[in-house]
């Protein structure tokens, strides 16, 4: 019986091979889909879920509250020095707990500077915590001792060309000075779904490496990296979490400063968050590897189920719409014999058979796409069909799922005609009472997931273009970055490496700034307005003079920072001397405020701000608060992405500290200036690798996770339109079939080709219009949602809104028009020769 019934299901499909056509071809598409995104989502929740002992891995992280002060909410994946040790004073129930640094040393191999990326500098043995899998040495003993290196396989190949290095000797530029670094093991690589990241980890000696910043560990404000926990056997995190207010709270010690008395615990909550949940998880900033949020990335698997579900509703409104080809079929099967249950079974079969036929094309296309796909995401997904990770049993529940969801109604829509009604003379039972509403409704929710996703993409194509695209304060044009130049050796130089690109051709304006494009620092100090003994809070950034030339910045009132006045030089001495600081406290600094920073100090005006003193910690807190003039007001900058709030800044001039050279150019090609700074580096500073980036490009690498969303929303769209016009070019070419004896009788009784050709037009625009009426308020919710994330976005206008509709009905006209015109012209001579 089952050999008859796939030989009826093929029969039926190449009796109509358009019919075959569009059901398995627009199947495949929305299985292609479905497969390629819940692999993403699947890669997505997977994070470290194949770490050993990963139950028990946990990191530390710290939450920054909001507040009047002007503190930013700022969930961070960093924790202060100070804040692990107590976590290990008070809970006996942490085994072992790692600090881990990332740094961009220069490396040293024979001498030769090497520079690599994923630095981790550690104080203990982190495998011991992220147990990755070792392939030579033991991960147990590898970072035992200080100056003891353990290297990943790929970069042990690309240094050595072997991964039998340990033994073998790098040599790391640290804060310490130059240090001869043992190789103890060679780790696998580390698979891309991790939120941990290393090429090379190397163990140091915390008070050693970090003497040169001598409130770093005692700090409870100065987060500069992250934490790995690893609890012991049985241990409930939320019981620890639960603590976790109440230990805050006995150690965090009040800090007066100026009067005013603050605690660090008030601004923050800490959690012990598990490494499997790092990456969906409430801590979104500095992480080591780019996080996500859980939220899109099940509105993508959402999205690919809705163009399956799409898909599905072809073939139900398919085989509803030729449910009279096969009534007579239905009909002498049930005179024969037949039951219902074996119709049924038949015809959910055949749906089982469509699916599967499907399925095999979808795994082709995904097989193709997938590449590509990991290139776009930069993920590492597979698609296994045995093994540990295999997708065969999910693959398999799919095709029975969707052949039971397309075929569960035509199945008992066919199966119920009654043999005496389908047989008698001039009769069908296929126009049972019904069925084209149903189809109307199907076709009306293809289409409004169409147009949804038409309003999305258009939506968020907007707001990343507007955030690309819109004045940030500074000129892109013509802005060129340096970058790395706080490694160990250079900073020596900076001040004659910006002068010697200042005299390169072409260069207008160049400085070394503390504050960078989208930079990977916060920076933030209290300010005191005279009398009043509450502080505001400004992030607090030290640039060279000529900064604001170089960022091509407009100077709003006041002046700019000279050189030659001594008290616009903020410079104390590195490493810290107490001495020269007590001397800076006393003399008082000049400095320039961007006009935010006015207006949140309460000045009504750029001008107004001009010459008035206020109070900062700008040093060490055992000096107290610095005295600081505004002697100029700035236009506000966007260093940050939008979707970060903007941050109102305090300017100070220093010769150190910097993190980047600003570079302002013209009148030379872009890459014959980065070839004459490069030349320029090489020459003061051959043993560090030269780092630089165009602004337009930075800007560009900030909103790619955003332009890769769009086009993904592009792609779904234009996906669920293709699928959405097949199944409505299959449905109007049956319905054309269908109706050609009335359209003849239209004809004859004196109907033009006009009047018909509307008639079926507006059949099937009808649905479109109302898929409208859906989809419009739907878009607007995620969409306002979704915009409400940036500081700056876009007015939600009605323009996307009109222009999804009027497409998506454009493109529903353009795919039946042709049918319906050629059925509108036909003689009706044809259609009515036999009654």
């Amino acid at each position: 019986m089952l050999r008859n019934y796939i030989t009826v299901g093929l029969r039926a499909l190449a009796k109509n091979k358009t019919y075959a056509f569009i059901n398995i071809f627009g199947l495949a598409l929305g299985l292609a889909a479905a497969v390629l995104i819940l692999l993403y989502v699947r890669y997505e929740l997977s994070y470290d879920a194949a770490l050993k002992d990963a139950d028990r891995a946990y990191q530390f992280q710290t939450y920054y509250r909001g507040d009047a002060r002007g503190n930013e909410a700022m969930p961070m994946q960093m924790t202060e020095f100070v804040a692990g040790r107590a976590l290990a004073k008070d809970f006996p129930q942490v085994e072992k707990l790692v600090y881990v640094r990332s740094e961009e040393p220069v490396i040293l191999q024979n001498g030769v500077a090497k520079q690599t990326e994923d630095v981790r500098i550690v104080d203990g043995n982190i495998f011991d915590v992220l147990k990755f899998p070792f392939i030579r040495g033991n991960p147990a003993r590898a970072l035992d001792d200080a100056n003891s290196l353990a290297i990943s396989e790929s970069e042990a190949i690309r240094r050595f060309g072997t991964v039998d290095v340990v033994g073998k000797t790098l040599t790391l530029v640290l804060n310490s000075g130059n240090t001869d670094y043992r190789i103890t093991g060679v780790f696998k690589d580390i698979p891309k779904n991790s939120q941990f990241a290393a090429n090379i980890v190397a163990r140091v000696e915390p008070n050693t490496e970090f003497s040169q910043f001598p409130t770093f560990m005692t700090s409870w404000g100065s987060q500069g990296g992250w934490y790995y926990v690893r609890l012991r056997e049985g241990v409930k995190v939320e019981d620890i979490n639960a603590q976790l207010p109440a230990w805050k709270k006995r150690n965090i010690p009040d800090e007066i400063t100026n009067g005013e008395r603050i605690n660090e615990g008030d601004l923050q909550d800490f959690a012990l968050v598990n490494v499997r949940d790092v990456h969906l998880g409430k801590g979104q900033r500095f992480g080591i590897r780019p996080t996500n949020d859980k939220r899109t990335v099940l509105t993508f698997g959402l999205v690919a189920l809705m163009v399956l579900g799409m898909a599905c509703v072809n073939f139900t409104n398919l085989a509803t719409a030729r449910a009279s080809q096969r009534a007579r079929e239905v009909a002498l099967r049930k005179v024969l014999g037949a039951t219902r249950g074996q119709l049924i079974a038949q015809f959910i079969g055949e749906s089982m058979l469509v699916a599967g036929i499907a399925m095999l094309i979808a795994l082709a296309i995904v097989e193709v796409l997938l590449p590509p796909f990991n290139n776009f995401l930069n993920a590492d997904i597979h698609l296994r069909y045995f093994g540990y990770d295999s997708v065969l049993p999910q693959l398999i529940a799919l095709v029975l799922l969707v052949g039971a969801a397309g075929g569960a109604y035509p199945a008992f829509y066919l199966s119920r005609f009654e043999p005496a009604s389908v047989l008698r003379a001039n009769k069908s039972a296929a126009d049972a009472q019904g069925s084209g509403k149903l189809r109307n409704v199907l076709v009306i929710g293809q289409f409004a997931v169409s147009i949804a996703l038409i309003i999305c993409t258009t939506i968020i194509y907007a707001q990343t273009l507007y955030a690309r695209t819109a004045d940030q304060g500074y000129q892109r044009a013509g802005l060129f970055q340096v970058r790395n130049i706080d490694s160990q050796g250079v900073d020596t130089k900076v001040l004659r490496l910006v002068d010697q690109i200042r005299r390169l051709p072409g260069v207008q304006a160049a400085a070394a700034t503390g504050i960078a494009l989208q930079p990977n620092n916060n920076s933030m100090t209290s300010v005191f307005l005279p009398g009043n003994p509450s502080s505001i809070n400004l992030g607090n950034y030290t640039v060279q003079a000529g900064f604001f030339r170089a960022m091509g910045m407009k100077l709003l009132a006041g002046r700019d920072f000279d050189e030659l006045r001594p008290r616009d030089d903020a410079t104390t001495p590195f490493p810290v001397n107490m001495e020269a600081e007590r001397a800076f406290a006393a003399r008082g600094a000049n400095i320039i405020v961007s006009e935010s920073a006015a207006r949140r100090l309460g000045f009504h005006s750029p001008q107004e701000a001009i010459g008035k003193t206020l109070g900062a910690s700008i040093t060490l807190r055992e000096i107290g608060i610095v005295p600081v003039t505004i002697i100029g007001v700035v236009g506000d900058a966007r260093f940050r992405s939008m979707h970060d709030p903007l941050q109102p800044i305090m300017y100070l001039m220093a010769k150190n500290g910097f993190t980047h050279v600003d570079v302002r150019y013209a009148g030379i090609a872009p890459n014959v200036l980065r070839d004459e700074v490069q030349r320029v580096w090489d020459r003061l500073l051959p043993q560090v690798p030269f780092q630089g980036d165009f602004a337009d490009d930075i800007l560009r690498n900030e909103y790619k996770v955003d332009t890769a969303r769009g086009q993904l929303f592009a792609g779904f769209a234009l996906l669920s339109v293709v699928v959405g016009c097949l199944g409505l070019f299959g449905l109007a070419s049956f319905t054309a079939e269908r109706r050609t004896k009335e359209i003849g009788i239209r004809k004859v009784l004196g109907a033009r080709t006009r009047d018909i050709v509307q008639l079926l037009v507006w059949q099937f625009s009808r649905p479109v219009l109302i898929a409208n009426i859906i989809a419009w308020p739907v878009a607007w919710w995620v969409m306002r949602d979704w915009l409400n994330k940036f500081d700056e976005r876009i007015a939600l206008s009605p323009v996307p809104f009109l222009l999804a509709g009027g497409l998506a009905l454009t493109i529903a006209v353009a795919t039946i028009a042709s049918h319906a015109f050629r059925v509108a012209r036909a003689n009706p001579i044809l259609a009515l020769r036999y009654e």
